[in-house]
């Protein structure tokens, strides 16, 4: 599930007024930004500087190449010199990809004792900026623009954030999801309009039976099933309990083989995000949990009880964190003492290992719901630290996506006779103020819980799309 390699394209405006030997140095300017850029490592992607801007028609050449190019996944702009804003507008208006303006100068002081009309005329960048920036306005572009000297941390942080967004909204278009059967029954919260995603979004939402999936998961070779069962002792702790030896590893087998079967018609299909729903599992012996959990390790989206919307918002929120501390999440139970107020969030089986604070051990447990033998699941507890809460609905008239910064902590105690990863949370806000909040806009009790996004970027990916976004403070 990784991505294939992205990069930048980086084009300077200028124009033809100060001679080519201003045009000459503006390229060699350039061309060092970038490759000292590239040089420190700092950015998740690379930038290839393409070009010094001078015409209407190079403009527009150039951002119908970054349309048609796969693996250029946006364009970063900078106004060396004044750029007049008119040779920018048929390209602005075709490029289809996210646009950074980086308001920026080549030097990060005024050079008092030589500064002169030459330098003058070419370091115009806080003149040229602006030219810039108007038109982009003018033509109500949803671009990011970054202030600051190019060579310092904080800007060349706000840049890499920048990419992981842009990188996630091109994704987001490629995102399949399959539904293995409806969504939960009398549900309102996860229904949705598929069409307008697919429409606003890119999302492809198909259904598929249980019965589809029940030949994928019969069908899995089981020398591949007892050796994924030995290698994942590499990685989490086998607890046999009350179980017999032989129940603990056919249930964890069992597992094994849905996680393969899914993995294989996912991948077969092109399919990059799932859901399952306990109410109609068909011929599964099992509603998939460590199954679950280890497509979500590897980057999958996944949602429980058919919620295909959550399911897209994960996938698209591991691409945006390099599936780094980034889960699926449902509110389960709350702390209302004061002083110790907090939600304990969990979804029975289903939230990966990519939150754990401790080492997951698999173990197998009944089920009260769903009708199935005993699945086996990944028990552990999640982080400590700032994070983030997101969840998106349909309102019918649109979509919203609203978010709420976090504080995770750890549980005051052990939970023995609630066997399932877990993560308590309150909001930055406080839990009345917070939940209050929530619950007066409609926000799902399924969510997309991250320690890795900022609400910056969810903000910035909102725009991009032309997405209501509410960010609950």
């Amino acid at each position: 599930m990784e991505n294939k390699e992205k990069e930048f394209w980086f084009v300077t405006g200028s124009q033809f007024l100060y001679g080519p030997e201003a045009l000459a140095e503006v390229e060699k300017d350039a061309r060092e930004i970038v490759d000292k850029m590239n040089d420190t490592q700092s950015l998740p992607y690379p930038i290839v500087f393409k070009l010094v801007a001078t015409t209407a028609e190079n403009i527009t050449e150039i951002m119908k190449e970054v349309n048609y190019h796969d693996e250029v996944a946006g364009v970063i702009t900078w106004m060396h010199t004044f750029s007049p804003a008119k040779n920018w507008i048929r390209g602005t208006q075709l490029l289809t990809k996210p646009l950074l303006h980086l308001a920026t100068q080549f030097l990060n002081h005024i050079p008092y004792d030589t500064i002169d009309f030459d330098y003058m005329n070419v370091n115009q960048s806080a003149h040229g900026d602006r030219e810039y920036a108007f038109i982009n306005a003018r033509l109500k572009k949803n671009n990011k623009v970054i202030f600051g000297h190019w060579d310092d941390q904080e800007t060349q942080e706000e840049i890499a954030q920048w990419m992981d967004v842009a990188v996630a909204y091109n994704e987001s278009f490629k995102i399949k999801v399959v539904t293995f059967a409806d969504k939960m029954r009398n549900v309102a919260v996860t229904d949705g309009d598929k069409i307008e995603a697919q429409i606003k979004f890119g999302w492809t939402v198909d259904y598929w039976g249980v019965a589809d999936l029940v030949e994928y998961v019969n069908a899995v070779d089981t020398s591949e099933v007892d050796q994924l069962y030995i290698d994942l002792q590499e990685k989490y702790d086998y607890v046999k309990g009350n179980n017999s030896a032989e129940k603990f590893e056919y249930h964890v087998k069992y597992q094994l083989c849905e996680y393969l079967g899914i993995k294989k018609f996912m991948d077969d299909k092109g399919y990059s995000a799932f859901t399952t729903n306990f109410e109609d599992l068909g011929g599964l012996e099992q509603l998939p949990g460590l199954a679950a959990q280890l497509l979500m390790a590897d980057g999958y989206g996944f949602a429980g009880e058919g919620d295909w919307k959550t399911a897209a918002l994960l996938r698209l929120f591991k691409v945006l964190s390099h599936n780094q501390k980034t889960v699926f999440m449902e509110d389960y139970t709350l702390d209302l003492r004061r002083g110790h107020e907090a939600i304990l969030g969990s979804h029975m089986l289903e939230v990966d290992p990519s939150i754990a604070s401790d080492r997951p051990r698999v173990e197998v447990h009944p089920l009260d719901i769903g009708g199935k033998e005993d699945p086996a699941r990944l028990v552990f507890t999640g982080l400590e630290g700032n994070g983030v809460d997101i969840t998106m609905a349909d309102y019918g008239d649109e979509f919203k996506l609203m978010s709420y910064d976090i504080e995770g902590n750890k549980p005051e105690s052990e939970t023995p006779f609630l066997p399932v990863a877990k993560q308590l949370w309150t909001p930055k806000m406080g839990l009345k103020a917070g939940a209050e909040a929530w619950l007066k806009l409609g926000g799902g009790h399924h969510t997309v819980l991250s320690f890795a996004v900022t609400s910056g970027q969810i903000a910035d990916l909102s725009k991009l799309f032309g997405l209501t976004y509410i960010d609950i403070k």
